[in-house]
């Protein structure tokens, strides 16, 4: 087997270039851990909120944007779906994050060389730039779910204007997704014919 030549000195340089991207993930990381600390600012309010502070109840109704023409002095069903949808968003967004992190670090930076690991998760041993492209897709589609529902919760505080622009925007990232997957399968089928 001959053995591979060595890189010249450019063909290293833009190679090793890769390494730039590091700590744009780093950074990634950074705002990971911002949204792990308003998750838990924002449980803490409910909780406290569920036993009757009213400060916490306060933070609660300013943090969700929520309005009402009588006084909110406790916790009702809107304002609890709400935060935890708001919660759920959280999780989802941070969930979008490990995938670009995880998934775009083993694209194209370096191996985390992961197999066999007992916690490696399902989706990275077969991601590439267009399995990222569809799972990111189809995450922020779920995000953009949660907004759109949030809004329409909370309907009353909003005009008819921002309801039909939120409900535009999340037709428009289903349709884009839908878009990404079609071009990555007939992308994929292609390769395939190729190869027999």
């Amino acid at each position: 087997m001959q053995a591979p030549r060595p890189m010249s000195l450019l063909p290293r340089i833009i190679f090793a270039s890769r390494w730039l991207q590091l700590p744009l993930y780093i950074g990634l990381i950074a705002a990971q851990a911002v949204y792990v600390f308003h998750f838990w600012v924002e449980l803490v309010h409910l909780l406290e909120a569920a036993f009757g502070s009213q400060a916490a109840l306060r933070e609660l109704v300013n943090s969700i944007g929520y309005k009402s023409t009588a006084p909110v002095t406790s916790l009702n069903e809107t304002i609890i779906m709400l935060v935890v949808l708001a919660l759920i968003d959280v999780v989802m967004i941070s969930n979008l994050l490990i995938m670009v992190i995880v998934g775009g670090y083993e694209t194209f930076v370096s191996r985390m060389n992961l197999e066999g690991h007992p916690d490696q998760p399902e989706w990275l041993s077969h991601v590439n730039a267009s399995v990222l492209k569809v799972k990111l897709a189809t995450a922020i589609i779920g995000i953009s779910s949660i907004h759109l529902l949030k809004t329409f919760i909370n309907a009353d505080n909003y005009t008819d204007k921002v309801l039909i622009a939120q409900t535009a925007i999340h037709i428009v990232f289903l349709l884009s997704a839908i878009a990404i997957a079609y071009t990555d399968k007939l992308m994929s089928h292609s390769a395939t014919s190729a190869d027999h």
